[in-house]
């Protein structure tokens, strides 16, 4: 089921035959709106691994691309590449050549993503370096504390992400002025320094809230922590150049909790984060190891102190506000921040929209068989790029173009050179 659902844009590359070395396809990626299109991605998933891949456009430029191993068996079977523009109506064409032997091809990175354990041996923030790929834990610990900005981290140019590593699962962001990468300088925490020569930075509180669009369970009429798990997995599965993933494993989660369940009527929920060059957004692909029909789950945003609400009563919704990025106390160094956020939950899993409350604006899903994909995004009044957003009214006109966008992606056609 992930193999063929977890990919953006899915088109199902044939298998190789035994006795060839290479095969090339045709990948035709056709825009059906009367609207441009910018860094549009584009997922091939392949029936057998291949050693190297090679893109090109009908020009004959070499285009980056990226191979992955999504499902930790040491064989890459997805393929990736972003199209930098597509037009209204138009199609794009391209030849990709697969090898079963030779290593992926080396591109300039345009994300980066990292996980650390926090080294009590080095003070700064942005100079740890015990750098891990992976981390199970079993139930009743908690290693927030133990890992460096408390979990994985992500970014593009554009923005990062982290997702905290304890029962909240938290998304929290991190807001740039300049188009950079820039959590292997920062390490998300930038000193003085940093911040003085155009670092960016945390730019939201969070605490106990969904953050941006962190996924929960519902019980009883409330939200819950995902508190009672057997064990909890995350990890960094891709790292570019074109695209971070991020793998969540909650196994044997009691999504009845706070009651008590038994141990069949446990289930396992695997998220994934994965995040493209190029693109705000973020998209979230959630998978059961059984029919998950009869449980409902919760998701939504963080109710920025005094902001403006955006919703399109379909699973669109947003809001747009100014508050501290931390805690009152730890404001020192600190200045108020202004952000955008948005969540697109497709409408046949919304179960219903919850009134804003003093600290989120929730969501309540469910009717999921065994998977769902829904997008976050978000946006900070400190960038300085030409795609910056600056006031309520751009950013909610941003959060109606982007569903359009999720909901109706590119056709992708694949076939046989």
């Amino acid at each position: 089921m992930m193999k063929k659902t977890l990919l953006s844009l899915f088109c199902l590359v044939a298998a190789m035959a035994t006795e060839a070395q290479t095969a090339d396809m045709k990948v035709a990626v056709s825009n059906q709106l009367s609207v441009s299109r910018t860094a549009v991605p584009v997922a091939l998933q392949l029936e057998s691994p291949v050693g190297s891949a090679l893109v090109m456009d009908a020009q004959g430029v070499e285009i980056p691309c990226q191979l992955d191993d999504l499902d930790g068996d040491g064989k890459y079977e997805s393929l990736s590449f972003v199209v930098k523009e597509i037009g209204p109506k138009k199609s794009c064409h391209f030849t990709v050549t697969l090898s079963e032997s030779g290593q992926p091809r080396k591109y300039e990175p345009q994300v980066y993503a990292e996980m650390m354990l926090t080294n009590k041996k080095i003070k700064s923030s942005n100079k740890q370096d015990l750098y891990i790929s992976s981390l199970t834990v079993d139930n009743g610990t908690n290693p927030y504390w133990m890992l460096h900005h408390h979990g994985p981290a992500f970014e593009n140019d554009m923005v990062a992400y982290r997702i905290y590593f304890d029962e909240r699962q938290t998304v929290d962001i991190y807001g740039k002025y300049r188009r950079a990468l820039e959590l292997r300088d920062t390490q998300f925490y930038p000193d003085s320094e940093q911040k003085a020569s155009g670092y960016g930075d945390d730019v939201l509180w969070v605490g106990k809230t969904f953050g941006v669009g962190a996924l929960r369970g519902w019980h009883n009429g409330e939200m819950q922590m995902l508190q009672d798990v057997e064990s909890r997995t995350l990890s960094v599965v891709a790292r570019g150049p074109l695209r971070t993933v991020v793998k969540v494993v909650d196994k044997g989660w009691n999504a009845r909790y706070p009651d008590t369940c038994t141990a069949e009527e446990r289930i396992d929920m695997t998220t994934y984060y994965t995040l493209y060059a190029g693109r705000r957004d973020c998209q979230v692909d959630v998978f059961f190891s059984r029919d998950a029909s009869e449980i409902e789950l919760s998701t939504g945003l963080v109710n920025v102190k005094g902001s403006k609400e955006y919703s399109d009563g379909k699973g669109l919704r947003g809001c747009w506000g100014t508050d501290w990025p931390v805690s009152e106390k730890d404001s020192v160094g600190h200045k108020r921040e202004t952000v955008g956020l948005g969540i697109c939950v497709p409408s046949s899993n919304v179960i219903s929209e919850l009134p804003a409350d003093n600290s989120n604006y929730p969501f309540v899903v469910g009717k999921i068989a065994k998977a769902m994909r829904y997008h976050i995004t978000f946006a900070s009044d400190n960038e300085t790029f030409p795609e910056g957003i600056h006031s309520a009214k751009a950013f909610f006109d941003y959060l109606a173009a982007w569903k359009r966008d999720v909901e109706q992606p590119c056709v992708i056609s694949c076939s046989r050179r």
